[in-house]
C-alpha cells in the first residue's frame, strides 16, 4: 500500500498516535493529528487525553486539529448497543461515528486521505475498523498493529511521559469500580 503525501490521522489518544505518527512521518507523509473522540466519558477524561495529544503534537512538531466534543450525538449513534461486549457492535458503531467525523474533517480541510490510530491497539479488531472505513473513499486501511506497533506505542508513550488510560473511553467500556489511570 502506498502512503499518501498528506493525511489526516484520527487520533484516539496520544499513546496510540505515537507509533502511527512515527511511521507516517518516516514514510514522508505530511501528517496532521485529528482529535475526534466524542465517545470519551467523562469530559474530564476527554480533556486529559486531549492535553496529552497536544503534548505529543508539540513533541513531534505536528499540527493538531480538535473536533467538537459531542458526547450526546455519540450516545444517540450507539443507542441500543450500550450493553454489547467490548469488540462487539457498540464498538463498530463507535468506529463508524469517529471515522465519519474524520472523513468530514478531511474533506473540509482538503486532505486526500485519512486513517485512524485505532488499529494500533491490541484491543481493537482492525478488520472491523477496515470494514467501517470502506464507507469512506478517502480512508486508508493502515494496520499499525503490525511490526510490533502496540509494543512500540508503549515504549514511546513511556519515553514521552504520556498518560496511558486504562479503558477505551466510553462509559460502557469501564468495569464497575474502575477508576482513572494516573
Amino acid at each position: 500500500m502506498n502512503t499518501p503525501e498528506r493525511l489526516l490521522l484520527h487520533t484516539c489518544c496520544a499513546p496510540c498516535a505515537t507509533t502511527c505518527a512515527e511511521r507516517l512521518i518516516a514514510s514522508g507523509c505530511e501528517t496532521v493529528l485529528f482529535f475526534s473522540n466524542s465517545n470519551i466519558y467523562p469530559e474530564e477524561e476527554y480533556l486529559r487525553r486531549l492535553e496529552n495529544a497536544i503534548r505529543l503534537a508539540l513533541i513531534l512538531n505536528l499540527k493538531l486539529e480538535e473536533d467538537s466534543y459531542d458526547h450526546e450525538a455519540w450516545l444517540r449513534h450507539i443507542r441500543g448497543f450500550e450493553n454489547e461486549p467490548e469488540q462487539g457492535m457498540r464498538c463498530v458503531k463507535c468506529f463508524e461515528f469517529n471515522l465519519a467525523r474524520t472523513a468530514g474533517a478531511a474533506a473540509l480541510m482538503q486532505f486526500p486521505a485519512f486513517t485512524t490510530t485505532l488499529t494500533v491497539s491490541r484491543y481493537k479488531p482492525s478488520a472491523k475498523i477496515f470494514e467501517a472505513g470502506k464507507a469512506f473513499p478517502a480512508f486508508v486501511p493502515f494496520d499499525f498493529k503490525k511490526l510490533n506497533g502496540y509494543s512500540r506505542s508503549i515504549e514511546l508513550s513511556k519515553a514521552y511521559n504520556l498518560y496511558r488510560q486504562n479503558y477505551c473511553g466510553c462509559e460502557f467500556s469501564r468495569r464497575p469500580g474502575e477508576g482513572f489511570a494516573g
